[in-house]
């Protein structure tokens, strides 16, 4: 949103910037940090929590701002913010809290965790930036309704694929195009990477083997895509997606062709993936137009001959873009992506290798499950187990490699809040299983 500059411009100059708190300091935290503090005026990160006092700093440190005061009450935070001071704190529940602090941001990627702290910042009246397609995915919805209650944004962010895939979509939509499928660019996908297998690319780019294994093994992709079919009110086509391979570097012009045209143009239309189209790692709607007049203006814009047309946007640049969604949260109550009701597509737990029962299931991106789409009322009807809610639970019986995992294979554990939050979101939308609160 190209309003969004001159609207910071102007907080700058009246002195009165947006604060901003975030949560979780790990690798792309650190660039959320030195984004906002190096290039976004008109926007003050005031403070980070972290669960190591040193990731918190060094957030900081590496944007070039090396006082920092550790803080353990809300008074001590609120008088810092007063002051000027930047601040760091184990303690998340303070910046929720907190007085001074326009904005949260979550980039933990976790989903107990950052369930904990959504809720308790929509409570207390805190627009959440989500980078966190896992929590979102998985009870995202019931979390907007909260949010519409207590009057604030919840929303994941731009510059991930998401957030990029739907500002494609206003646009396209707001042009007369009907979209009818939102898809995402990957070079990789291998259900059955595991953090051995990914150790190597995640030294090399001083990341997580966990999160690296969750982008290869579909986990990652499949969360993407369900939060913006549950923005769009799109579908998947089938069980795991399309997901066409196509030769590596072919133009997503022509790698298009591969999907089936009754897949696009009957229903609500379809969230999906390609494997080696160009340009990676970009992100497509097509859309289409049957009034002969605009299709030939179409046509002369070398969009081709239609109906179907492709639009794509050549990359996503994550942390650089989520300064954006936290000032069209806060200036405009504006949204980048956020669920528009019920949820039409879930991420169901899928066994990435031969598991016995008994078992206690890691965590995404480990070594013993990863997450497909799947359409929300398929899901509901046959019990399968979200993979958001997929960690810690224990297997009753053997799983084979690829199969679904149901609510019934498992003894979930008790008191988490993901899992109240997850029945209430079944109440809330009526949907048709509720086992999760057993």
């Amino acid at each position: 949103m190209i309003i969004v500059d001159r609207a910071l411009k102007k907080r700058q100059q009246e002195g009165h910037p947006i604060r901003v708190a975030m949560v979780g300091a790990g690798f792309m935290g650190r660039g959320i940090a030195l984004q906002i503090i190096m290039a976004v005026p008109g926007m003050k990160l005031v403070a980070i929590s972290n669960r190591h006092l040193d990731g918190a700093e060094r957030a900081y440190s590496e944007a070039g701002i090396d006082d920092v005061r550790v803080v353990e009450t809300v008074g001590q935070l609120e008088d810092a913010i007063h002051r000027g001071q930047r601040v760091v704190t184990k303690d998340v529940t303070l910046l929720c809290q907190a007085e001074g602090i326009d904005a949260l941001i979550e980039v933990t990627g976790t989903v107990e965790f950052a369930a904990h702290v959504a809720l308790r910042a929509i409570e207390n009246h805190k627009h959440i930036i989500l980078m966190n397609a896992e929590l979102d995915g998985t009870i995202g919805p019931i979390l907007k309704v909260r949010a519409d209650r207590a009057g604030v944004v919840f929303t994941n962010a731009d510059g991930d694929q998401p957030g990029v895939i739907m500002n494609l979509y206003r646009f396209v939509k707001g042009i007369g195009v009907k979209p009818v499928l939102c898809g995402n660019i990957k070079g990789l996908h291998d259900p059955y990477r595991n953090p051995t297998t990914q150790a190597a690319f995640a030294r090399r780019w001083g990341q997580k083997p966990h999160m690296v294994t969750s982008f290869a093994d579909g986990t990652k992709i499949s969360f993407e895509q369900a939060i913006v079919a549950n923005a769009t009110g799109m579908r998947v086509a089938q069980r795991g997606m399309l997901g066409p391979t196509v030769p590596t570097g072919m133009p997503i012009q022509e790698a298009i062709k591969l999907y089936p045209l009754d897949a696009l143009t009957k229903g609500p239309g379809i969230v999906d993936y390609i494997v080696g189209a160009t340009p990676s790692p970009g992100v497509f709607v097509l859309g289409i137009h049957d009034h002969p007049i605009q299709q030939h203006y179409l046509h002369l814009y070398k969009l081709g001959t239609g109906p179907i047309y492709c639009f794509y946007t050549p990359y996503h640049l994550c942390h650089f873009e989520v300064p954006n969604t936290v000032a069209r949260a806060v200036l405009f109550g504006d949204a980048t992506i956020t669920p528009q009701g019920a949820p039409c597509v879930d991420v169901v737990a899928t066994a990435k290798t031969d598991l016995p029962g008994g078992q206690v299931l890691d965590g995404m991106g480990g070594y013993m499950t990863y997450g497909q789409c799947e359409n929300s009322d398929v899901a509901r009807a046959q019990d399968l187990l979200p993979m958001g809610l997929a960690e810690g639970c224990r297997l009753k019986r053997y799983i084979a490699r690829d199969e679904i995992i149901t609510f019934e294979d498992v003894v979930i554990p008790a008191g988490r809040l993901c899992d109240r939050l997850w029945a209430e979101q079944n109440a809330r939308f009526g949907l048709s299983k509720n086992v999760a609160s057993s």
